[in-house]
């Protein structure tokens, strides 16, 4: 069965303390400046994941995105990718 393409999927950004609003920040800024994302227009809407900080015991964080809403409208994988020990008992057995 189709799954419908996903309506706009907008949510609210998740409550966050000022000090982790200005990590994420500092994240985005270094994603802009590497030319992986790109700043929008006002008018453009392209809202599909929330923003999540994953902060270590050590002191470092790390820039997430919560992709939850979308996992209605993915597809399941018809050929998944073969387990790597069941290919690796395929190349010791000799061909007969």
């Amino acid at each position: 069965m189709e799954r419908p393409y996903p309506p706009m999927l907008r949510k609210p950004p998740y409550p966050e303390r000022p000090e982790t609003r200005k990590e994420i920040e500092k994240h985005v800024n270094e994603l802009l400046d590497m030319d992986v994302i790109r700043k929008i227009g006002h008018n453009e809407i392209v809202k599909i994941t929330t923003p999540v900080l994953i902060t270590w015991n050590n002191g470092k964080s790390r820039l997430c995105g919560d992709f939850r809403a979308l996992n209605n409208y993915t597809k399941a994988e018809r050929y998944p990718i073969p387990r790597i020990t069941h290919s690796l008992d395929k190349l010791k057995k000799p061909n007969t």
